[in-house]
Formats: C-alpha cells, sequence, structure tokens
C-alpha cells in the first residue's frame, strides 16, 4: 500500500483511526529524505496492517510546527491514537524493520498505565 498524503485535514482523523501509524516527515530539498523514502515505501508495502503517511513539511508547515519538527526527516509512530515514537533521522531498512515489529509487539495496556500513573503524579 502507497503511504498517505498526511495534511491539517486529514491528519488528526488518520491518528484516531489508525491502530498504528507511522508518519515520515520530509521536504524536498533534503538529500536523507529522498534516500530514506524508498525505505518507508518498501515497508508501506510489506506492513499493509499498518498505515503509513507522509508530510511535506514544505506544503504543510504549521502542521510540522504543531508536531515541533525541527530536523527532517523526522519519523513518529502512533499506536491507538498515541504517539509511542518520535525520532529525528533516516533508517535503513532493517531499522525500520525492527521499529514496525517493536510497536506491533508494544504493549498498549502498559503504556496506558503510565500515562495514568504520570497524569497523577504532575501537581
Amino acid at each position: 500500500m502507497k503511504p498517505l498524503e498526511l495534511t491539517e485535514t486529514n491528519f488528526a482523523e488518520t491518528v484516531k483511526s489508525s491502530q498504528m501509524l507511522l508518519v515520515d516527515f520530509w521536504a524536498a530539498w533534503c538529500g536523507p529524505c529522498r534516500n530514506f523514502a524508498p525505505v518507508f515505501d518498501t515497508a508501506a508495502g510489506l506492513h499493509e496492517d499498518v498505515v503509513f503517511g507522509k508530510v511535506n513539511t514544505e506544503t504543510q508547515q504549521d502542521l510540522a510546527a504543531a508536531a515541533q519538527i525541527t530536523s527532517i526527516p523526522t519519523l513518529m509512530a502512533f499506536k491507538d491514537g498515541v504517539l509511542v515514537y518520535s525520532q529525528p533521522g533516516a533508517l535503513d531498512s532493517r531499522g525500520l524493520e525492527e521499529l514496525v515489529v517493536s510497536l506491533k509487539n508494544l504493549d498498549m495496556d502498559a503504556v496506558h498505565a503510565e500515562l495514568a500513573a504520570a497524569q497523577t503524579s504532575e501537581p
């Protein structure tokens, strides 16, 4: 499956409606972004149970700012609507595959418990 083009219009709904979403923040002028694109596209074809999306930071500057993108490429992962990974830099195919597998195996009950504990400990 080809990655979705994510914009301010569909980003929040895509996060909310996707069990697992990987997002590549990129720009056409960025060499590492261009090198990472085929790796990301190939992974999208291999993992049809995962939604892959791309945000062009040049045309979606407000969305990139809202996501606090300061370096590209940046890869974000959401599972059950929760941001569980955000890291700048391009991954090779093995690194991306390892990330996808670890996200699939991530225990969201434990994540939700940690989030709840953090909220109750805040003043």
